[in-house]
């Protein structure tokens, strides 16, 4: 074999070896870094454990509690007299005291009496002049009745003297209308009071023109002793109250009327109770509700007419009633009431409940939960049903 084409097959050969040399260190290194990479897959990464959610919770117990229904309303007046004048005319006199007291038939003011006195004394003088007509036409039929008999007059002139003093009659009475017209209107001149009570401001003084039935009163008289308290109820809240009443579970005041309480404005309790004296016939069919009236007695003037009230009706005490806190409370998506009930594991529970009513700012339940039970108060919006929590227990629904 030539020189040449000797140097160039050892030159092949070597580099095949280099090539095989290579492969096996690339496999050498792959398999030395496998233990490494299946040892990493083995090793497990923790995660943190969630610390539980603080919250605040009451423990429930049983307590009595008084029944009540609580209801707002209005001060009603008893009666009240806007007092318009029925004659026109000038005011002469303002005979009250603006804010005070009056009574019945007092007078209140003087209109002008000139024109309605002149008007009374002709009436009255045309009446004497029908009377007197009268008593001559009735003469004279007196005389014609024999006079017809005998045939001395004949029967025309005494049928003209019948109808004449059948028409002096008629004058008569028509002149005594005129002057009881001209006595009542006499009489209006005397604006008086139609009822007992309380007089209001007026802006009508002496000189002041006024006007027979003129819309704008000159005066309000009202009575304020008793009032009314007027207030909805629900229909079914007045089905409850009615049985409840014949049962003899709410107190009675008189024989067959419910006794009324009432809180103030500024949440006084009003030293007398009313009674319930009559409620609308009819449930207004958008709200559900009827109006119905309490009178309660009032003479020292404390209830006025527009006051707005609380007036509430006793039903009785709940030995064993259970409240919870409104804001304890949610809803569904139905609108069903719920509460978190906390076990001994510290992991809340969702619970629906049954309410009865609001007593202050709780609610009475009578189902879903019992006395000894915890449910969360504060922190509801950061936990879901099953969550592990951290309590923190308080006196009541809200933190402290």
């Amino acid at each position: 074999m030539p020189f040449f084409q000797r140097k160039i097959l050892d030159f092949v050969e070597d580099g095949a070896k280099k090539s095989r040399s290579l492969d096996v260190m690339k496999r050498s290194a792959v398999l030395g870094a496998l233990p490494i990479v299946l040892l990493g897959c083995h090793k497990k990464v923790e995660t943190p454990k969630p610390q539980p959610q603080p919250v605040d919770i009451i423990t429930l117990h049983t307590q009595a509690v008084g029944l009540e229904t609580s209801l707002p309303g209005r001060i009603e007046a008893y009666e009240q007299a806007q007092i318009r004048p029925q004659v026109s005319g000038v005011i002469v006199s303002r005979d009250f005291e603006q804010g005070a007291d009056v009574k019945a038939g007092q007078q209140l003011y003087q209109i002008y009496i000139a024109p309605y006195q002149a008007a009374y004394d002709q009436a009255k003088a045309q009446l004497m002049n029908a009377q007197a007509s009268a008593v001559r036409a009735r003469a004279q039929l007196r005389r014609y009745g024999p006079l017809v008999k005998a045939h001395a007059v004949s029967s025309q002139d005494y049928d003209n003297t019948l109808a004449a003093a059948r028409q002096a009659d008629a004058q008569v009475a028509q002149a005594k209308a005129s002057v009881e017209a001209a006595t009542v209107n006499l009489n209006y001149t005397h604006v008086r009071a139609p009822i007992s009570g309380r007089i209001g401001r007026t802006l009508y003084t002496a000189g002041a023109l006024v006007t027979a039935n003129q819309t704008q009163p000159v005066a309000v008289v009202t009575r304020l002793d008793p009032v009314y308290v007027d207030v909805n109820l629900a229909a079914s809240d007045m089905l409850r109250l009615k049985r409840e009443l014949a049962s003899g579970q709410i107190e009675r005041k008189g024989t067959d009327a419910a006794a009324v309480g009432l809180r103030l404005e500024d949440n006084s309790e009003y030293p007398q109770y009313g009674k319930l004296e009559l409620s609308e016939v009819t449930v207004d069919p958008s709200t559900g509700t009827l109006v119905i009236r309490a009178v309660f007695e009032n003479p020292d003037h404390i209830l006025l007419p527009g006051m707005f009230v609380h007036a509430y009706v006793r039903e009785g005490i709940d030995p064993k009633g259970i409240l919870v806190p409104q804001e304890a409370v949610q809803r569904d998506f139905k609108g069903a009431p719920f509460v978190m009930v906390m076990d001994n594991d510290h992991k809340v529970h969702q619970r629906s409940i049954e309410t009865v009513r609001t007593i202050d700012s709780s609610w009475l339940v009578n189902k879903g939960v019992q006395a000894g039970e915890k449910i969360v108060v504060n922190g509801l919006q950061k936990i879901l049903p099953g969550a592990e929590v951290s309590p923190r227990e308080v006196s009541s629904g809200k933190a402290e």
